[in-house]
């Protein structure tokens, strides 16, 4: 009998329930949403600050000046594959172009891709064992363009001479250190060298945040003695605090809507309240309590709270979509436990709006609205 009486006050009043309704949709559809994008954003994000280059390096412990790659290995291997999205060793040996000596490096360019994808690259990527990349600096000095082909000498490890002919597939321009170093692949140089398996530095990028990746850091300096893990602190802090900022302002702007449904709403019902006054004051001249009017509009506040609550939620899902898909360019993981959450919020709001309207419809003398006052 109540639901009936509910569902028939609802229905009477349907145009101004439905604006109460579409509000509380809206209300539910950013929530859902901007809660979905706020848990996915250090992910999302985290890919995207990526392309900012590697937020951790590996450097030797101790006293020695290589690492062993087979360290670097052990210590990747402490990485969940989710997270990893590249890593890259690098290794320095002095070579000479026309008697001019300069810094070689040997790397892995698809390591270089992954870790530092901000590398402007004139020309084509090294493809075959004689390729190099030249920076822009040596590039401007040597006259050298794509295309070039170059001898290069030097000593082995050993001391012994070697000479090679090689091609300049490409010229890497950073804005950094890269623009004055020559790179070629890690095999090739280890072949000009005459050893392998060592390397100066990796460079290690993970998706991962500060706190994460500092106790990542030292269980990796814990399980595998020969190297020391480093965080790039510009990279990592910087990424903290932007993370930091865009949660809280989804937090806020998630808040703002919240606080406009619950104006709509309470204005909504207070309106419904005055219309309704004489309805109210014949049911308390004929015995009904103040407890009864309250639980009456409550009652109709929880069911629209409820309806348009899981009405926002499924629309919470597609809006989530969007915004991810047009920001970061990918879907966004949404944890259907939010739905049901996002119902019990849109009633906690929707009850709090009507705790106004319900104290005005209490305060209703059944003498004065059966007098037409």
């Amino acid at each position: 009998m109540f639901m009936k009486m509910l569902i028939s006050s609802l229905v009477r009043r349907r145009s101004r329930m439905l604006v109460a309704l579409i509000a509380i949709a809206i209300g539910a559809t950013v929530l859902l949403g901007m809660a979905a994008v706020s848990f996915d954003i250090p992910r999302q994000m985290g890919r995207e600050f990526r392309s900012y280059g590697a937020n951790m390096i590996l450097v030797p412990s101790g006293e020695g000046s290589l690492i062993k790659l087979d360290d670097a290995d052990r210590a990747a291997a402490l990485i969940s594959k989710e997270r990893l999205v590249g890593m890259t060793p690098y290794r320095y040996e002095i070579v000479r172009i026309n008697m001019q000596g300069y810094t070689a490096a040997g790397t892995s360019f698809d390591g270089v891709r992954s870790t530092s994808p901000y590398w402007n690259v004139n020309g084509e990527w090294p493809q075959g064992a004689d390729d190099i990349l030249i920076g822009s600096d040596i590039a401007e000095f040597t006259r050298l363009t794509p295309g070039s082909a170059i001898e290069i000498t030097g000593r082995s490890s050993s001391g012994a001479r070697f000479r090679r002919n090689m091609m300049v597939s490409g010229i890497v321009r950073t804005g950094s250190v890269e623009d004055g170093f020559i790179f070629m692949n890690m095999a090739t140089l280890e072949e000009l060298m005459g050893d392998s398996g060592i390397a100066e530095v990796i460079e290690i990028s993970v998706a991962m945040g500060e706190a994460e990746l500092g106790e990542l850091a030292s269980t990796i300096g814990a399980e595998v003695p020969g190297v020391s893990p480093r965080l790039v602190r510009r990279v990592t802090q910087s990424e903290t605090a932007v993370l930091s900022k865009l949660q809280s302002l989804v937090f806020l702007v998630t808040l703002v809507v919240l606080a406009l449904t619950m104006i709509c709403v309470a204005t909504t019902m207070m309106t419904v309240v005055m219309e309704r006054r004489r309805e109210i004051g014949l049911k308390k001249a004929i015995g009904a309590g103040n407890r009864s009017i309250a639980a009456e509009f409550i009652s109709e506040g929880l069911l629209l709270g409820i309806i348009g609550g899981l009405f926002g939620g499924i629309c919470g899902y597609v809006f989530a979509q969007a915004v991810s898909m047009n920001v970061f360019g990918r879907s966004v993981y949404v944890d259907w436990k939010l739905l049901p959450l996002t119902a019990v919020i849109s009633a906690a709001v929707t009850v709090a709006a009507c705790l106004g309207p319900v104290r005005r419809a209490t305060d209703v003398e059944p003498a004065l609205v059966l007098r037409g006052e």
